[in-house]
């Protein structure tokens, strides 16, 4: 027997609304999952087949812990019609959904159920061919972007590219009916075409849509504040007729409006299921009501929501910390400080603390400060700052500099950016030099082996060594050369950022590549005695900090880096949001792109994945290109209610007892040992 009385009372509701239009109204942290999958079994409870409900989500991820919570609710309850084999809910994504259909009925649209789903990478390769034929413009164009707009397009129209730029929209139109033509002529389809052909499926085939409402007579739909329009209408299309509809979201939690959520799905249901219920959950399960009630006072101020607020029986906690830092490395040095000081002090691992960032440029102090700590950590929604090839290649440039006979390095690079030398001759030069029992450079510089060579390989030989030898000398002359200048020249005099700025379809990617590029240059030590030991002793810091991490692999014990995007559905006891500066959160696109509501949205996930302490921290300065740019704390910080903030600023400067001295210090003691 299914025992309702382990929900709370709002809970216990959404569990037993089952019939008509229900929406619940779901906060951060307020056991949406446990609802939904509490609700499926109810249904069966009441005699409902299991084989008439749908529950469909947004991730694989999300869909199988649903399966599994659901397979431990219902046990043996389940059985099929026949009564030979359990019968089980269907519990999918969007396009698990579509796929089973299309299966089953695709040929109705001219197609053969054998179609095979392009991946992104065959999908490119369509527009690449396409765009290669149009015009002079086409073949200029970014076919990413097109892409992306192709997609946007088809799913939300218009609208959901309106800050597009105009002549990749335009372009975008005129290619995607060549685009649906090209992949028809293959029987493929792409992941819009999933949702899209099903919607062409039941607008021309009204009883393939009436076979489908028969058998999914209640429908639930998670996370529907990230629905686009696309998705919406499938819902409808199923739902309309029975109206048996349950949707689960928060307004206050759609933060993927750039990707064609639409928000006003979720805001807007009454109008198109009348009379629809609504239930909310606000009992927080997860953070203190001082981070709820900080929480509750910021997302207040975005006009158009459905209000709700969060509260918990956790307790009040510790205020909110608020930190003013001079510059971004003293920020990413004292969050560092902070981490080690929680472990050492107070018992806290590093497993149950997160540093969350509003994008991936900002890793690279944070990833600093915490190697230079020996601090464990890793990078969640974004590459790893040390992993990405444009630093992976500026450290192999260093690391040939200083001894030219390190053949990883020089294999990285030496036909990075193309100087013709190619594979094949790469590969020459490995066996000339196995056969002497020497470097690859070394081999490069004997006369036989470049006579070996045609002409213009050859030159292309003679050219690189001499590119190397000129900047190798000048490490070492005198006066000492300034090292992020050295680089700069270096990097210039090949042409690497033109390179990446070729490599990269996306404008705005090359554009962060080439920042990252500039931010480690700017790091290395302006003046130094000796710059060749100066790089040497800064790749052996990066070396050894690296290899400090690779010893801890297996401890499972590691700070969490996270972007604010990648941190919806997470939850840390110890959570720590950095550069809260006006242009970061909100981002400086918001105000252009009339998405200020959205950004606060965002920062409103990010408090509400702390559950025990929230550190919030700005800049006055920030450092962009090397050089230092004034900053501004974010005008969401002004929306938190003083007395729920401790300035940690003025808090350090409090004098601290001698028992708490006494416990602080017996705390390291007993980490350390």
């Amino acid at each position: 027997m299914l025992n309702l009385t382990t929900l709370n009372p709002a809970q216990r509701q959404a569990a037993e609304t089952t019939e008509g239009p229900v929406l619940i109204l779901a906060g951060a942290g307020t056991g949406k999952t446990r609802v939904i999958t509490f609700r499926v079994a109810r249904l069966v409870q009441k005699g409902v087949g299991p084989g008439h409900i749908l529950a469909v989500t947004f991730t694989n991820k999300a869909a199988r812990e649903m399966q599994e919570r659901v397979r431990q609710l219902l046990g043996r309850v389940a059985k099929s019609e026949d009564g030979e084999k359990p019968a089980r809910p269907t519990i999918c994504t969007f396009h698990s959904l579509c796929v089973r259909i299309l299966r089953q009925h695709i040929e109705r649209l001219g197609y053969k159920r054998n179609f095979v789903i392009y991946s992104e990478s065959e999908q490119l390769g369509a527009i690449k061919r396409i765009l290669s034929h149009i015009s002079d413009q086409g073949g200029k164009a970014d076919p990413y972007a097109v892409l992306s707009l192709l997609s946007r397009f088809r799913n939300g129209g218009e609208r959901a590219s309106a800050f597009s730029d105009p002549n990749a929209a335009a372009l975008a139109r005129h290619v995607q009916l060549r685009y649906e033509s090209a992949l028809r002529a293959c029987n493929a389809v792409d992941f819009d075409d999933l949702i899209l052909l099903t919607l062409k499926l039941f607008a021309e085939h009204l009883d393939v849509l009436q076979a489908c409402r028969e058998k999914y007579q209640y429908v639930m739909v998670d996370e529907y504040q990230d629905t686009n329009a696309a998705q919406f209408k499938l819902v409808h299309y199923l739902t309309e007729a029975h109206r048996n509809l349950c949707v689960v979201g928060d307004d206050d939690q759609s933060i993927y409006g750039w990707r064609g959520a639409e928000t006003a799905n979720l805001l807007e249901l009454e109008k198109h299921f009348p009379g629809v219920k609504v239930v909310k959950l606000e009992q927080n399960y997860r953070s203190t009501n001082t981070i709820l009630s900080a929480a509750n006072a910021v997302i207040k101020n975005n006009p158009r929501r459905r209000g709700k607020q969060l509260w918990s029986q956790n307790g009040p906690g510790v205020r909110i910390a608020l930190h003013s830092c001079t510059n971004d490395e003293e920020e990413a040095r004292r969050m560092a400080e902070d981490i080690e000081c929680a472990r050492l002090a107070r018992g806290i691992p590093w497993r149950d603390q997160a540093v969350l960032f509003r994008t991936n440029q900002q890793s690279r102090p944070l990833e600093t400060a915490l190697r230079q700590a020996g601090i464990r950590y890793h990078v969640v929604g974004g590459q790893s700052y040390f992993d990405r090839r444009e630093i992976k290649d500026f450290l192999a440039y260093l690391k040939l500099m200083v001894n030219p006979n390190d053949d990883i390095s020089l294999l990285r690079i030496a036909n990075v950016p193309a100087r013709g030398l190619s594979d094949v001759t790469m590969e020459r030069l490995v066996q000339a030099s196995q056969q002497r029992g020497a470097s690859v450079y070394a081999a490069m510089k004997h006369t036989d082996v470049q006579a070996g060579c045609v002409a213009a390989t050859r030159q292309a030989l003679q050219r690189f060594i001499e590119w190397v030898e000129r900047h190798r000398a000048r490490l070492s002359a005198r006066p000492p050369v300034s090292l992020p200048v050295w680089a700069h020249s270096f990097l210039e005099e090949i042409g690497y950022e033109a390179e990446l700025r070729r490599g990269e379809k996306n404008p705005e990617t090359a554009d962060h590549r080439i920042a990252n590029l500039r931010e480690l240059m700017a790091s290395l030590p302006a003046a130094a005695d000796d710059p060749e030991l100066a790089v040497q002793q800064f790749l052996d810091d990066l070396s050894l900090d690296s290899d400090r991490k690779q010893e801890k692999e297996n401890t499972g014990d590691a700070v969490t880096l996270i972007t604010v995007h990648s941190c919806k559905g997470l939850e840390f006891p110890h959570v720590r949001i950095v550069g809260l500066e006006d242009g970061l959160l909100p981002h400086s696109r918001s105000k252009v792109e009339g998405t200020l509501d959205e950004e606060r949205r965002l920062f409103y996930v990010a408090m509400t994945r702390a559950m025990q302490t929230l550190t919030l921290s700005h800049c006055a300065a920030r450092k962009k290109f090397g050089e230092l740019k004034p900053c501004h704390p974010s005008p969401f910080l002004r929306e938190i209610p003083p007395e729920l903030l401790d300035a940690a600023d003025e808090q350090g400067k409090k004098p601290v007892s001698v028992a708490a001295g006494k416990n602080y210090f017996a705390a390291m003691r007993m980490a350390a040992s």
